[in-house]
């Protein structure tokens, strides 16, 4: 049994900790000693049994918080005081030196929740260190000087969550869809040097490349970039081809046809889309950006964004090698195929492909093997999406996420044309919904007084957000700001007029629907006579941003959060605050957004129809998941499954497994087990190891793939997944 202390280290429960620290509290009187040895104890064992039941890790404040009310359950009021004075004085000493203990436990590799905190990080290398001891300073001086005191209090007591505030001291945003089309037409500036239009595909690739690194070291969330704005130059390589397999025919006195001439030049053509898609799929994977980790960036592939038929057949061979280069996946240290976790594929399922007598479902039938083998690509469906993003004009579109969930809602310029690329979200904070409900005691008047009350100080930590951004020079990130990522903006100009009108969102969150109604109505979320209570629980939380908008004039909007740490820490405040309360903080983790339970048992098509409701309610970000076994072998089923987004639901994904365990060789489901201590571990269930250093695991944790494992909250989440299929 493990516990964690104040700088993060996991170490060994000793109970003499425990019981040496009442009889110092006890022994210090000259009076008669309150408490036994058989009471101190029966007290140190009830702590003890308590710990174990909990079935993860206590901090060592939760340990001291149980010592303090089992010290006064014992009648013994004066120990407590003393106990409690004792502990207030430690404090203040620690106080000045909270920081310093984070950062040198991160640098020794002993701060177990920083570890997990991220599971696309390495804590082990020297970037991510340097990334996380800058973080640390960041969150120290974000608690201390820039957040007015009820925003950190509530983010302390769980009762929200305030996002990134490791990236809150610098004037930085959150995701965004990079303006690569006027990027690679008009030319960009990267690191001082002027890059031009490019005269290849190739180049074209190379190019994105290093925006998207660019980009990833200017900002803390996900970006996002289309293939359509690669496509144009698919036929510049062409005709360049062409002009060097004439000159070589002339050079040879050769008379060939036509159509060897355009054989010659579709090969060759073929052989540059491949080194092209290559060069996406490696650059993105082994670039390392300044934060320590791959970009975290989405490759967006959607035909109907094609202006024109020879764009969209250069776009459709675009397509195909990039789902043909990611079936192959990645090798990894020993050399095995491996499934990477970037770039995150979308792609877009419409009336072009979704038939089997559509022109492009050759396509749609290659996505469904590549999700089936390395849960890429995740489906938009066009359908469902042009009803559910409407613009004032009442025209419907089609347009990626930025990063794994996040939308921009619809936005038409000055110029009547609606406008998605160069925009971007300015942060995100998350109401925790379970905690409203536990602390109205069930009381349906007290709730919604609750929930004012939360949203209120929600309302004031994004307002935050958006003051720190509010000024924001230019030159504080060249790439975004002034050389077309998502502005034009003149050197020393504010990025201000971005901020407002509904150019960028800023989003509210929310988690643990599922756990807030089973608290207030007995049952699931999914049981109709408990889904109205859900429903107006949304509408409740729309009604607030759609009053934040019209107040401010920024574009606040309603976003389900793909919590990853932060499931965890919820779970841990409820439970500090709340104790186990069945089927409500009896798990380690609360559920994303409006998630159906992982553990309730629901099959795929149910699910998706039932979360399309809630979808649609969180205009901000949703995604939707099924769970499924190994699909290789039933790509059918893979298949009916997308048709099936494709006319009920925007955006959903199939999670499976996709494995490797270097000591061994096995390629099938790394396990999830209990050790001695009760420690979730990640186990080869062929050789036994659990040595995460030679195991490849990926797992789809909140929209994107995470590869260097997870904290014991999600990994009990991960392990309590239901299949669907």
């Amino acid at each position: 049994m493990k516990i964690i202390k104040r700088n993060g280290t996991e170490v060994t429960f000793d109970r003499e900790k425990i019981e040496v620290a009442i009889r110092k509290a006890n022994d210090a009187t000259e009076k008669k000693k309150e408490l036994s040895d058989r009471q101190i104890e029966y007290i140190v064992n009830v702590i003890e049994d308590h710990c174990a039941e909990m079935n993860r890790s206590l901090s060592v404040e939760e340990i001291q918080e149980l010592v303090e009310t089992h010290i006064i359950l014992q009648n013994a009021p004066e120990t407590a005081k003393r106990y409690i004075r004792y502990r207030f004085t430690r404090n203040l000493a620690r106080i000045a030196n909270t920081t310093d203990n984070q950062i040198l436990s991160l640098i020794e590799c002993n701060n177990e929740e920083v570890k997990q905190e991220n599971s696309n990080k390495n804590p082990t290398v020297n970037s991510v260190q340097r990334d996380y001891m800058a973080g640390e300073v960041s969150k120290d001086i974000t608690k201390r000087i820039l957040l007015p005191q009820e925003v950190v209090d509530a983010h302390e007591r769980g009762l929200i969550h305030f996002h990134d505030a490791d990236y809150f001291a610098q004037h930085m945003h959150n995701c965004d869809l990079v303006n690569l089309e006027d990027m690679l037409q008009n030319g960009t500036v990267i690191s001082g040097t002027m890059i031009e239009t490019p005269h290849s595909f190739s180049t074209a690739c190379n190019i994105s490349t290093q925006i998207i690194a660019q980009v990833a070291s200017s900002q803390y969330g996900g970006q996002s970039i289309s293939l359509t704005h690669l496509a144009p130059f698919v036929d510049v390589s062409r005709k360049k081809i062409r002009k060097e397999v004439e000159a070589e025919v002339a050079t040879m006195g050769a008379t060939p046809s036509e159509e060897k001439i355009a054989e010659i030049v579709e090969k060759r053509l073929r052989d540059e889309i491949k080194k092209g898609c290559q060069m996406i799929q490696y650059q993105v994977v082994t670039l390392m950006t300044t934060n320590g980790q791959a970009p975290f960036v989405t490759v967006f592939m959607y035909l109907g964004e094609a202006e024109d038929a020879q764009t969209k057949h250069d776009l459709a061979m675009i397509i195909e090698e990039m789902l043909n280069q990611r079936i192959v996946g990645v090798k990894n240290e020993a050399g095995v195929w491996i499934t990477p976790a970037f770039p995150k594929l979308i792609y877009v399922l419409e009336e072009d492909n979704i038939h089997e007598d559509s022109k492009y479902y050759y396509l749609t039938k290659l996505a469904a093997k590549c999700t089936a083998k390395r849960m890429v690509p995740d489906y938009i469906s066009e359908k469902m999406m042009l009803k559910l993003k409407v613009d004032k004009n009442g025209d419907g579109h089609c347009y990626t996420c930025m990063g794994c969930r996040s939308f921009l809602t619809p936005y038409v310029d000055e110029n009547g044309k609606p406008k998605y690329y160069g925009r971007f979200n300015q942060g995100v904070v998350t109401i925790n919904l379970v905690d409203i409900a536990l602390s109205s005691g069930g009381n349906m008047e007290k709730f919604w007084q609750i929930f004012d009350e939360r949203l209120d100080i929600c309302y004031t930590a994004l307002m935050c957000r958006h003051n720190r951004l509010k000024g924001t020079l230019s030159d504080a990130a060249p790439i975004l700001w002034q050389y077309g990522a998502l502005a034009r903006l003149k050197k020393g100009e504010t990025i201000d007029k971005l901020l407002y009108g509904g150019y960028s969102t800023i989003s509210l969150g929310y988690a643990g629907l599922y756990e807030c109604v089973k608290y207030m109505t007995g049952k699931s979320h999914t049981d109709e006579s408990a889904k109205p209570f859900a429903l107006e629980v949304m509408e409740y939380l729309n009604a607030a941003t759609k009053r934040w908008k019209e107040k401010e004039n920024i574009d606040f909007s309603l976003y389900g959060t793909p919590l990853e740490s932060t499931t965890y820490k919820f779970s841990k405040c409820l439970q500090q605050r709340f104790g186990i309360v069945e089927g409500v903080t009896d798990k380690n983790y609360i559920t994303n957004s409006y998630h159906v339970h992982v553990t309730e048992e629901i099959n795929a098509f149910e699910k998706l129809a039932f979360e399309a409701q809630f979808q649609q309610l969180s205009p901000g970000g949703a995604i939707s998941y099924v769970e499924v076994p190994n699909m290789q072998n039933n790509l059918e089923a893979v298949l009916d499954v997308m048709k099936f987004i494709y006319d009920n639901i925007m955006y959903a994904e199939l999670n499976t497994k996709s494995d490797y365990c270097q000591e061994c060789g096995f390629d099938g489901e790394i396990e999830i087990k209990e050790d001695k201590d009760g420690k979730l571990i990640w186990t080869c269930p062929n050789c036994g190891n659990t040595d995460e250093n030679k195991l490849n695991v990926a797992r789809r944790t909140c929209g994107y793939i995470g590869t260097q494992f997870w904290n014991q909250g999600r990994t009990q989440e991960i392990k309590e997944r239901v299949l669907h299929l």
